[in-house]
């Protein structure tokens, strides 16, 4: 071979791989044609389903979803692979269906061969909830054989395969509580679904791997799983209505917000941005799927089901879930990592799986599932309610002496609020007879403003702020919204008893009946009538205190009044420890209340009051602004009646 021919060779050889290079596409156009091949497979899944729900051609329907030996067949034929196809592929009928357990501290889960899904979860710390009102001795299960988990395989003749209709078959280690489900087309290609239960908790390590199997797939699902999930949630608590507010199916997106579905509506929605996790949450418990990477797109359905209080489930959820793949260990393989939460919705659990993490892009915010209420009132619960609620639940007392405790100390806190409010009402009661003085003396409808003035003009002399008992109330007011969300969400009140209260995360009914009685159910909770006589106690004492003197609406009063009667059917059907706490929250006020009415001097308080009145005093901005429209406004009105006046004589 001579200098010309080697150099020809060279010059040959470095126009291909300059050829290749150049023509090499870029990260981003892989990332484009990944991102284009995900939504292919989402218009495909797409048409699938409006094929199955117009019922049009349903015999090529099951063609396509049901035919294992098709499927492997039409695949290897338009294979390069060279692996021979046997001539009956088992399938579910073919083989017996086997289960598989994995148990630690926290939970049991049992997985079946037929699709090598999770089929059964048992929580062992959780008792399910009994319809016949004895004592629970069953664990809960968070599902059982109502819960579905497939992956989908799309050959090149757009054949469709649920591995939920294959056998598997399972591997495990001795002294590793792991296990291994594998559906084997040959030797070297295969599907893996890795599970792996960590020892005292409620994670699961879930992992797919895909050997060998992409020549036989079309293009566009060859670097991408597509997976179904679906459950029937369900009943765990005795309250239907309360467990459907608060079952939801949620999801959040990668670095980003936590969102949920319609708790009272059907409702189907895409989502196009990455998500981190989907979650079927229930209103204590809930499964939630968490990728290590991302989920790229995913098609979420919640159907909300007829129930009444015989109701098995309440809720139907969807996901058809886009995964991106990554490239395996082992040669010619794709995978991706999951990681499966199975348990309680507690806050204190939840929030400590973010404990280690550094990056707020990173966190989970799986507490969030726990919902505490919008931005305020969700600070108040959790640097506020909650750190007090588990110090006074670790001392081992029943949960209705931790509510008592907890009641007591949160009017501790407020309770320099509550005096300020009491003491502006007190001022303002002292000085009753000169207000009821300026009322005889403007005693007519059209002197309404004069009285209006002259009352102000009493109450700046006197130094007193008749707002200023408003503004204690209104501070309180987060606390008590905050405790509105709390309760129903705190699993620690689940079964819990107290007095009558059987379980202190739901209704306390001392009646029940058959029929359904408009506005108030099927039934009266006790805590709730208490709180209620309660209330309208309170709602006396206050009226009373509170009484300046000045007229008031037509009906307010009695408006007053009612408000009690209105929140008893509104908190009939909540936790009897939300009315627990609100009936000891107003008992207490009314005891604080005769009891600053005996410390309060009201003699020297009218003393002080008439000392303020003989000081010079500047009006404050605000008070100068008010007497100067008021002023105004009875100019404007003493005009209008002139002018009235002069049309009547012509």
């Amino acid at each position: 071979m001579d200098k010309n021919t080697i150099t020809g060779f060279i010059l040959i050889a470095a126009v291909i791989i300059g050829f290749t290079l150049l023509s090499r596409p870029s990260s981003e156009d892989i990332e484009r044609q990944k991102q284009q091949r995900i939504k292919d497979s989402i218009e495909y899944a797409q048409t699938l389903q409006r094929e199955q729900e117009n019922k049009i051609d349903t015999s090529v329907v099951e063609k396509k979803t049901e035919k294992i030996d098709d499927f492997f067949s039409a695949s290897a034929q338009q294979s390069d692979s060279t692996v021979a196809v046997t001539d009956s592929l088992p399938s579910a009928e073919q083989k017996t269906e086997q289960f598989i357990t994995l148990e630690n501290s926290k939970l049991k889960a049992t997985f079946s061969t037929k699709g090598g899904r999770m089929v059964r979860v048992q929580l062992k710390d959780y008792m399910s909830y009994n319809r016949d009102n004895k004592k629970n001795t069953d664990s809960l299960y968070l599902f059982n054989n109502d819960a579905d988990f497939t992956l989908l395989l799309t050959n090149k003749q757009q054949k469709v395969l649920s591995t939920g209709k294959l056998i598997f078959t399972p591997i495990q280690k001795e002294g590793d509580n792991s296990l291994i489900m594998r559906y084997a087309y040959s030797d070297s290609q295969y599907i893996d679904f890795v599970y792996k239960l960590a020892d005292d908790d409620y994670m699961m390590k879930y992992d797919i791997n895909m050997v060998g199997m992409q020549p036989m797939l079309a293009r566009t699902y060859s670097d991408v799983f597509e997976m179904k999930w679906s459950q029937r949630m369900r009943r765990q608590e005795k309250s239907v209505k309360n467990e459907q507010r608060y079952s939801h199916l949620t999801y959040k997106y990668v670095g980003g917000d936590v969102k949920e579905m319609s708790s009272d509506k059907n409702e189907e929605i895409e989502v196009k941005e990455p998500a981190k996790w989907i979650a079927f949450k229930n209103q204590f418990f809930a499964p939630i799927l968490i990728a290590d990477d991302k989920i790229e797109t995913a098609l979420l359905n919640s159907k909300v089901l007829q129930t009444d209080e015989n109701s098995e489930y309440l809720k139907s959820f969807e996901a058809t879930l886009y995964v991106p793949a990554k490239t395996g260990a082992a040669p010619e393989s794709i995978t991706a990592g999951f990681s499966y939460y199975l348990g309680p919705m507690s806050y204190s659990l939840l929030k400590n799986y973010d404990s280690n993490v550094k990056d707020a892009n990173k966190e989970l915010d799986l507490d969030k599932l726990v919902p505490l209420g919008w931005t305020l009132f969700r600070w108040v619960n959790q640097y506020f309610i909650v750190p007090i609620f588990n110090l006074l639940s670790n001392t081992g007392l029943s949960m209705g002496i931790v509510i008592l405790l907890l009641t007591i100390i949160v009017k501790l806190v407020i309770s320099p609020l509550t005096y300020k409010s009491f003491m502006s009402s007190a001022k303002m009661r002292v000085l009753r007879p000169q207000v009821e003085e300026i009322n005889e003396k403007y005693p007519k409808q059209e002197q309404a403003m004069e009285k209006q003035q002259a009352t102000m003009a009493l109450y700046s002399k006197a130094g007193v702020n008749p707002m200023s008992g408003c503004v204690p109330m209104l501070l309180q007011m987060p606390i008590l919204i905050a405790l509105f969300s709390f309760f129903p969400n705190a699993i620690e009140l689940r079964q819990q008893s107290f007095l009558w209260a059987t379980d202190l995360s739901t209704y306390d009914a001392i009646f029940e009946w058959k029929n359904h009685i408009p506005l108030i159910g099927t039934h009266i909770s006790l805590f709730c009538i208490l709180m209620t006589i309660t209330n309208i106690i309170y709602t006396k004492f206050n009226m009373e205190m509170t009484n300046t003197g000045q007229q008031q609406m037509p009906g307010m009063k009695w408006m007053m009044y009612l408000m009690p009667l209105i929140f008893l059917f509104m908190l009939n059907d909540y936790p009897s420890g939300l009315t627990y706490y609100y009936f000891l929250s107003l008992l207490i006020t009314i005891l604080l209340t005769i009891a600053f009415r005996y410390i309060i001097n009201e003699e020297k308080v009218l003393a002080k009051l008439e000392a303020n009145k003989a000081k010079p005093k500047k009006k404050s901005g605000f008070m100068a602004r008010l007497a100067e429209a008021q002023r105004i406004q009875q100019q404007q009105l003493n005009d209008r009646n002139k002018s009235n006046s002069t049309k009547k004589k012509r």
